[in-house]
Protein backbone atom coordinates (compact mmCIF):
# COMPACT_ATOMS: atom_id res chain seq x y z
CA UNK A 1 0.00 0.00 0.00
CA UNK A 2 1.26 3.29 -1.08
CA UNK A 3 1.83 5.83 1.84
CA UNK A 4 1.02 9.32 1.60
CA UNK A 5 4.54 10.37 1.92
CA UNK A 6 5.05 8.24 -0.80
CA UNK A 7 2.47 9.89 -3.22
CA UNK A 8 3.85 13.38 -2.66
CA UNK A 9 7.19 12.69 -3.38
CA UNK A 10 6.25 11.67 -6.57
CA UNK A 11 3.71 14.28 -7.26
CA UNK A 12 6.47 16.91 -6.50
CA UNK A 13 8.60 15.08 -8.89
CA UNK A 14 5.97 14.87 -11.59
CA UNK A 15 4.95 18.62 -11.37
CA UNK A 16 8.62 19.98 -11.51
CA UNK A 17 8.49 21.28 -7.56
CA UNK A 18 11.16 18.89 -6.39
CA UNK A 19 14.43 21.03 -6.62
CA UNK A 20 16.59 19.03 -4.39
CA UNK A 21 16.21 16.06 -2.36
CA UNK A 22 18.86 14.92 -0.12
CA UNK A 23 18.94 11.44 1.25
CA UNK A 24 20.76 10.74 4.59
CA UNK A 25 20.83 8.64 8.08
CA UNK A 26 22.19 5.23 6.54
CA UNK A 27 20.08 2.02 7.86
CA UNK A 28 23.24 0.08 7.94
CA UNK A 29 26.71 0.39 7.78
CA UNK A 30 27.69 -2.57 6.48
CA UNK A 31 29.09 -2.68 2.47
CA UNK A 32 29.81 -0.48 1.05
CA UNK A 33 27.00 2.29 0.51
CA UNK A 34 27.04 6.56 -0.06
CA UNK A 35 26.62 8.43 2.55
CA UNK A 36 24.24 10.99 1.53
CA UNK A 37 22.65 11.01 -2.16
CA UNK A 38 21.30 14.29 -3.49
CA UNK A 39 18.70 14.06 -6.28
CA UNK A 40 17.66 17.21 -8.31
CA UNK A 41 16.31 17.88 -11.38
CA UNK A 42 18.48 18.58 -14.81
CA UNK A 43 18.18 19.35 -18.26
CA UNK A 44 19.86 17.34 -20.87
CA UNK A 45 19.99 17.34 -24.26
CA UNK A 46 17.57 14.46 -24.25
CA UNK A 47 15.12 16.45 -21.73
CA UNK A 48 14.51 16.68 -18.36
CA UNK A 49 15.84 13.93 -16.45
CA UNK A 50 16.66 13.82 -12.23
CA UNK A 51 20.13 13.19 -11.24
CA UNK A 52 21.57 11.25 -8.31
CA UNK A 53 24.87 12.51 -6.94
CA UNK A 54 26.14 9.26 -4.37
CA UNK A 55 28.67 10.66 -1.73
CA UNK A 56 31.03 7.48 -1.44
CA UNK A 57 34.02 7.55 1.35
CA UNK A 58 36.56 8.00 -1.56
CA UNK A 59 34.14 9.00 -4.60
CA UNK A 60 31.13 10.79 -5.70
CA UNK A 61 29.16 9.18 -8.61
CA UNK A 62 26.21 10.38 -10.76
CA UNK A 63 23.43 9.07 -12.55
CA UNK A 64 20.68 11.01 -14.67
CA UNK A 65 17.28 8.89 -14.46
CA UNK A 66 13.89 9.95 -16.21
CA UNK A 67 11.30 10.90 -13.85
CA UNK A 68 9.08 7.49 -13.86
CA UNK A 69 12.56 5.88 -13.32
CA UNK A 70 13.95 8.64 -10.88
CA UNK A 71 10.74 8.33 -8.47
CA UNK A 72 11.03 4.80 -8.33
CA UNK A 73 15.02 5.18 -7.27
CA UNK A 74 14.21 7.44 -4.88
CA UNK A 75 11.01 6.01 -2.85
CA UNK A 76 13.13 2.47 -3.10
CA UNK A 77 16.62 4.18 -1.60
CA UNK A 78 14.05 5.65 1.42
CA UNK A 79 12.88 1.69 2.00
CA UNK A 80 16.09 0.15 2.07
CA UNK A 81 18.50 2.39 2.64
CA UNK A 82 18.04 5.75 4.28
CA UNK A 83 16.14 7.16 7.38
CA UNK A 84 15.96 10.71 6.36
CA UNK A 85 15.60 12.72 3.48
CA UNK A 86 15.21 16.92 3.33
CA UNK A 87 13.11 18.07 0.50
CA UNK A 88 13.56 21.69 -1.13
CA UNK A 89 10.35 22.47 -2.72
CA UNK A 90 9.65 25.92 -5.09
CA UNK A 91 7.24 26.79 -1.52
CA UNK A 92 8.19 24.50 1.48
CA UNK A 93 10.58 22.55 3.05
CA UNK A 94 10.20 19.13 3.94
CA UNK A 95 11.88 16.61 6.55
CA UNK A 96 10.84 13.18 5.93
CA UNK A 97 11.97 10.92 8.84
CA UNK A 98 11.58 7.00 8.36
CA UNK A 99 11.99 4.51 11.64
CA UNK A 100 12.73 0.60 11.19
CA UNK A 101 9.51 -0.55 10.43
CA UNK A 102 9.25 1.92 7.13
CA UNK A 103 6.83 4.50 8.68
CA UNK A 104 7.47 8.21 8.18
CA UNK A 105 7.09 11.79 9.79
CA UNK A 106 6.80 14.35 7.74
CA UNK A 107 7.46 18.00 9.05
CA UNK A 108 6.73 20.34 7.01
CA UNK A 109 7.12 24.39 6.59
CA UNK A 110 7.75 27.93 4.75
CA UNK A 111 10.69 28.28 2.31
CA UNK A 112 13.03 30.31 3.77
CA UNK A 113 15.68 33.05 2.14
CA UNK A 114 14.95 34.04 -2.03
CA UNK A 115 12.08 32.81 -3.77
CA UNK A 116 13.03 29.69 -5.63
CA UNK A 117 12.81 28.53 -8.72
CA UNK A 118 13.68 25.09 -10.43
CA UNK A 119 17.19 24.85 -12.12
CA UNK A 120 17.21 22.63 -14.48
CA UNK A 121 20.35 23.35 -16.44
CA UNK A 122 22.80 20.48 -16.58
CA UNK A 123 26.23 21.33 -15.00
CA UNK A 124 24.27 24.59 -14.36
CA UNK A 125 27.22 27.71 -13.66
CA UNK A 126 26.92 27.98 -9.78
CA UNK A 127 27.36 31.61 -9.84
CA UNK A 128 31.00 31.02 -7.86
CA UNK A 129 33.45 33.40 -7.24
CA UNK A 130 36.12 30.74 -8.28
CA UNK A 131 34.39 28.78 -10.94
CA UNK A 132 34.82 25.26 -12.12
CA UNK A 133 36.50 24.61 -15.37
CA UNK A 134 38.98 28.39 -14.71
CA UNK A 135 41.69 26.95 -12.82
CA UNK A 136 43.09 29.57 -9.99
CA UNK A 137 46.71 28.64 -9.60
CA UNK A 138 46.51 28.45 -5.48
CA UNK A 139 43.78 26.15 -5.98
CA UNK A 140 46.15 23.48 -8.36
CA UNK A 141 48.95 24.23 -6.05
CA UNK A 142 46.74 23.54 -3.03
CA UNK A 143 45.18 20.38 -5.19
CA UNK A 144 42.03 21.41 -4.64
CA UNK A 145 42.09 21.75 -8.72
CA UNK A 146 43.36 19.87 -11.61
CA UNK A 147 45.74 22.08 -13.86
CA UNK A 148 42.31 21.76 -16.21
CA UNK A 149 40.09 23.57 -13.52
CA UNK A 150 38.47 20.56 -12.68
CA UNK A 151 37.67 20.56 -8.99
CA UNK A 152 39.05 17.07 -7.22
CA UNK A 153 36.04 15.11 -5.90
CA UNK A 154 37.66 14.87 -2.30
CA UNK A 155 38.15 18.54 -2.37
CA UNK A 156 34.33 19.75 -3.14
CA UNK A 157 33.78 20.63 0.21
CA UNK A 158 36.71 22.69 0.39
CA UNK A 159 35.84 24.46 -2.71
CA UNK A 160 32.30 25.16 -1.85
CA UNK A 161 33.76 26.57 1.74
CA UNK A 162 36.11 28.64 -0.35
CA UNK A 163 33.44 30.27 -2.52
CA UNK A 164 31.35 30.71 0.71
CA UNK A 165 33.83 32.82 2.33
CA UNK A 166 34.09 34.92 -0.65
CA UNK A 167 31.07 35.99 -1.36
CA UNK A 168 30.38 36.82 2.33
CA UNK A 169 33.58 39.03 1.86
CA UNK A 170 31.95 40.34 -1.08
CA UNK A 171 29.28 41.25 0.76
CA UNK A 172 31.09 44.16 2.53
CA UNK A 173 33.55 44.78 -0.32
CA UNK A 174 32.11 48.57 0.07
CA UNK A 175 32.83 49.20 3.81
CA UNK A 176 37.03 48.72 2.69
CA UNK A 177 39.16 51.13 1.48
CA UNK A 178 39.64 51.72 -2.48
CA UNK A 179 41.41 54.97 -2.38
CA UNK A 180 45.05 53.50 -0.80
CA UNK A 181 46.65 50.08 0.19
CA UNK A 182 43.90 47.36 2.02
CA UNK A 183 45.47 45.88 5.03
CA UNK A 184 44.55 42.23 5.97
CA UNK A 185 45.45 40.16 8.58
CA UNK A 186 44.70 36.57 8.74
CA UNK A 187 44.88 35.06 12.67
CA UNK A 188 46.05 32.02 12.97
CA UNK A 189 45.92 30.88 9.10
CA UNK A 190 46.68 27.40 9.51
CA UNK A 191 47.59 26.05 5.65
CA UNK A 192 45.54 29.63 4.45
CA UNK A 193 43.70 28.07 2.09
CA UNK A 194 41.12 31.32 2.91
CA UNK A 195 44.36 33.55 2.82
CA UNK A 196 45.37 32.54 -0.68
CA UNK A 197 41.68 32.70 -1.97
CA UNK A 198 41.16 36.21 -0.57
CA UNK A 199 44.86 37.41 -2.28
CA UNK A 200 43.66 35.91 -5.24
CA UNK A 201 40.14 37.57 -5.18
CA UNK A 202 41.31 40.97 -4.10
CA UNK A 203 44.70 41.21 -5.76
CA UNK A 204 44.92 38.95 -9.10
CA UNK A 205 41.25 39.21 -9.75
CA UNK A 206 40.26 42.69 -8.68
CA UNK A 207 43.51 44.87 -9.10
CA UNK A 208 43.38 46.31 -5.95
CA UNK A 209 46.19 47.01 -3.74
CA UNK A 210 46.35 45.16 -1.21
CA UNK A 211 48.99 43.75 1.80
CA UNK A 212 47.73 40.37 3.28
CA UNK A 213 49.84 38.52 6.59
CA UNK A 214 49.02 35.36 7.63
CA UNK A 215 49.69 34.31 11.69
CA UNK A 216 49.93 30.67 13.03
CA UNK A 217 52.35 29.02 15.55
CA UNK A 218 53.18 25.94 13.79
CA UNK A 219 56.66 26.89 11.82
CA UNK A 220 56.33 24.48 9.11
CA UNK A 221 53.22 25.34 7.88
CA UNK A 222 54.42 28.80 7.69
CA UNK A 223 57.05 27.69 6.06
CA UNK A 224 54.85 25.86 3.40
CA UNK A 225 52.30 28.95 2.58
CA UNK A 226 55.66 31.33 2.53
CA UNK A 227 57.24 29.15 -0.16
CA UNK A 228 53.87 28.74 -1.95
CA UNK A 229 53.29 32.50 -2.01
CA UNK A 230 56.73 33.02 -3.65
CA UNK A 231 56.30 30.59 -6.09
CA UNK A 232 52.52 31.94 -7.52
CA UNK A 233 54.53 35.22 -7.37
CA UNK A 234 51.73 36.38 -4.57
CA UNK A 235 55.00 39.52 -3.50
CA UNK A 236 52.32 41.26 -1.14
CA UNK A 237 51.46 38.41 1.13
CA UNK A 238 53.50 37.48 4.12
CA UNK A 239 53.29 34.76 6.39
CA UNK A 240 54.75 34.85 10.15
CA UNK A 241 55.05 32.86 13.14
CA UNK A 242 53.54 34.37 16.12
CA UNK A 243 51.18 34.33 18.82
CA UNK A 244 47.67 36.56 18.14
CA UNK A 245 48.19 38.09 21.83
CA UNK A 246 51.91 39.51 21.08
CA UNK A 247 51.67 40.19 17.72
CA UNK A 248 52.73 43.93 17.12
CA UNK A 249 53.81 43.76 13.81
CA UNK A 250 51.18 46.74 12.70
CA UNK A 251 49.52 49.76 13.70
CA UNK A 252 46.01 49.04 11.76
CA UNK A 253 44.25 46.69 9.93
CA UNK A 254 41.61 47.25 7.32
CA UNK A 255 40.29 43.84 7.98
CA UNK A 256 40.74 41.08 10.48
CA UNK A 257 40.35 37.24 9.40
CA UNK A 258 40.23 34.75 12.56
CA UNK A 259 39.56 30.68 11.64
CA UNK A 260 39.49 28.31 14.31
CA UNK A 261 41.70 30.19 16.86
CA UNK A 262 41.12 28.06 20.34
CA UNK A 263 39.20 29.39 23.28
CA UNK A 264 40.32 32.83 24.09
CA UNK A 265 42.93 33.08 21.14
CA UNK A 266 39.20 34.69 18.83
CA UNK A 267 38.70 37.22 21.63
CA UNK A 268 42.48 38.09 21.07
CA UNK A 269 41.91 38.06 17.72
CA UNK A 270 38.89 40.07 17.59
CA UNK A 271 40.67 42.84 20.49
CA UNK A 272 43.21 43.45 18.10
CA UNK A 273 40.96 44.24 15.34
CA UNK A 274 39.02 46.31 17.55
CA UNK A 275 42.24 48.13 18.25
CA UNK A 276 43.32 48.65 14.84
CA UNK A 277 39.86 49.86 13.77
CA UNK A 278 39.10 47.57 11.49
CA UNK A 279 36.45 47.97 8.90
CA UNK A 280 35.66 44.06 8.55
CA UNK A 281 36.22 41.39 10.85
CA UNK A 282 34.97 37.99 10.20
CA UNK A 283 35.28 35.62 12.99
CA UNK A 284 34.77 31.68 12.74
CA UNK A 285 35.17 30.55 16.60
CA UNK A 286 36.62 27.03 17.41
CA UNK A 287 36.54 25.16 21.15
CA UNK A 288 34.98 27.72 23.15
CA UNK A 289 36.45 26.62 27.44
CA UNK A 290 36.00 29.85 29.12
CA UNK A 291 32.24 30.25 29.59
CA UNK A 292 31.91 26.41 30.11
CA UNK A 293 34.12 26.76 33.51
CA UNK A 294 32.28 30.23 34.40
CA UNK A 295 28.73 29.48 33.68
CA UNK A 296 26.33 29.58 36.81
CA UNK A 297 22.11 30.10 36.68
CA UNK A 298 20.26 28.21 39.19
CA UNK A 299 16.91 28.91 37.12
CA UNK A 300 18.84 27.23 34.06
CA UNK A 301 20.22 23.92 36.03
CA UNK A 302 18.25 21.47 34.09
CA UNK A 303 19.82 22.68 30.95
CA UNK A 304 23.42 23.03 32.75
CA UNK A 305 23.63 19.98 34.63
CA UNK A 306 23.89 18.26 30.99
CA UNK A 307 27.12 18.31 29.59
CA UNK A 308 26.35 18.04 26.33
CA UNK A 309 23.91 21.16 26.42
CA UNK A 310 25.93 22.88 28.76
CA UNK A 311 28.43 22.93 26.02
CA UNK A 312 26.93 24.06 23.07
CA UNK A 313 25.02 26.73 25.25
CA UNK A 314 28.20 27.81 26.50
CA UNK A 315 29.50 28.57 22.77
CA UNK A 316 26.44 29.93 21.82
CA UNK A 317 26.52 32.15 24.93
CA UNK A 318 30.05 33.36 24.09
CA UNK A 319 29.42 34.04 20.49
CA UNK A 320 26.28 36.08 21.77
CA UNK A 321 28.29 38.23 24.25
CA UNK A 322 31.24 38.56 21.70
CA UNK A 323 28.46 39.86 18.91
CA UNK A 324 26.86 42.04 21.45
CA UNK A 325 30.46 44.02 22.91
CA UNK A 326 31.17 44.55 19.05
CA UNK A 327 27.76 46.16 18.41
CA UNK A 328 28.35 48.16 21.71
CA UNK A 329 31.30 49.37 20.13
CA UNK A 330 29.69 50.64 16.75
CA UNK A 331 29.79 47.47 14.06
CA UNK A 332 26.50 46.12 12.58
CA UNK A 333 26.82 42.18 13.29
CA UNK A 334 25.62 39.27 11.52
CA UNK A 335 25.46 34.92 12.74
CA UNK A 336 26.19 33.25 9.75
CA UNK A 337 26.64 29.57 8.52
CA UNK A 338 29.63 29.31 6.82
CA UNK A 339 29.45 25.65 5.82
CA UNK A 340 26.90 23.21 5.67
CA UNK A 341 26.43 21.75 9.33
CA UNK A 342 26.87 18.16 8.54
CA UNK A 343 30.33 18.61 7.59
CA UNK A 344 31.07 20.42 11.02
CA UNK A 345 29.04 21.73 13.82
CA UNK A 346 31.55 24.33 13.94
CA UNK A 347 30.24 26.30 11.21
CA UNK A 348 29.02 29.71 12.72
CA UNK A 349 30.83 33.09 11.37
CA UNK A 350 30.92 36.64 13.23
CA UNK A 351 30.76 38.81 10.42
CA UNK A 352 31.01 42.91 11.89
CA UNK A 353 31.09 45.87 9.62
CA UNK A 354 32.29 49.11 11.32
CA UNK A 355 28.80 51.14 10.94
CA UNK A 356 30.57 54.50 11.45
CA UNK A 357 28.62 55.32 14.75
CA UNK A 358 31.07 56.43 17.22
CA UNK A 359 28.40 56.99 20.43
CA UNK A 360 27.73 53.64 22.29
CA UNK A 361 23.71 52.41 22.30
CA UNK A 362 22.52 52.28 25.63
CA UNK A 363 20.45 49.99 25.18
CA UNK A 364 23.17 47.20 24.01
CA UNK A 365 25.42 48.05 26.32
CA UNK A 366 22.21 47.32 29.01
CA UNK A 367 21.57 44.48 27.02
CA UNK A 368 24.87 43.15 27.41
CA UNK A 369 25.76 43.71 31.00
CA UNK A 370 22.10 42.11 31.71
CA UNK A 371 23.14 38.72 29.93
CA UNK A 372 26.44 38.87 31.16
CA UNK A 373 25.30 39.17 35.23
CA UNK A 374 22.19 36.75 34.78
CA UNK A 375 25.27 33.60 33.58
CA UNK A 376 27.55 35.08 36.13
CA UNK A 377 30.35 35.44 33.24
CA UNK A 378 33.43 37.57 32.99
CA UNK A 379 34.20 37.42 29.38
CA UNK A 380 38.02 37.80 28.25
CA UNK A 381 36.85 39.73 25.50
CA UNK A 382 34.85 42.52 27.93
CA UNK A 383 38.51 42.86 29.66
CA UNK A 384 40.41 42.53 27.04
CA UNK A 385 38.81 45.77 25.23
CA UNK A 386 37.66 47.59 28.68
CA UNK A 387 39.04 51.04 27.64
CA UNK A 388 36.73 51.25 25.12
CA UNK A 389 34.00 50.55 27.14
CA UNK A 390 31.78 52.64 29.38
CA UNK A 391 32.75 52.53 33.63
CA UNK A 392 29.41 51.21 35.44
CA UNK A 393 29.21 54.71 36.65
CA UNK A 394 29.36 56.69 32.94
CA UNK A 395 26.31 57.84 31.79
CA UNK A 396 25.98 56.60 28.12
CA UNK A 397 25.53 58.67 25.15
Amino acid sequence: MTEQWQKELVEWMGSGKLLQATLSSLRSKSGEQPSKTVVRPVKLKEGLRYQFESHFAKKVTHLNLEEAEAAERLLDLLASTYRQALVKLVDWDVQILLNSKGKATMRKQPATGKAREPLLEHNRPKNRILEEGKPAPFLVELGIMTPEGRVHAKKQDKYRQINRFLEMVSDVLDALPRDRELKIVDFGCGKSYLTFALYHFLAVEQGRDISVVGLDLKEDVIAFCSALAGKLGYDKLRFLVGDIGQYEGQQSADMVVTLHACDTATDAALAKAVGWGASVIMSVPCCQHEAFRQIENDVMAPLLTQGLLKERFAALATDAIRGNLLEVLGYKVQMLEFVDPEHTPKNLLIRAVASGQKALPASKWKQYESFRDFLSLSPALESMIAERLPKASEPIS
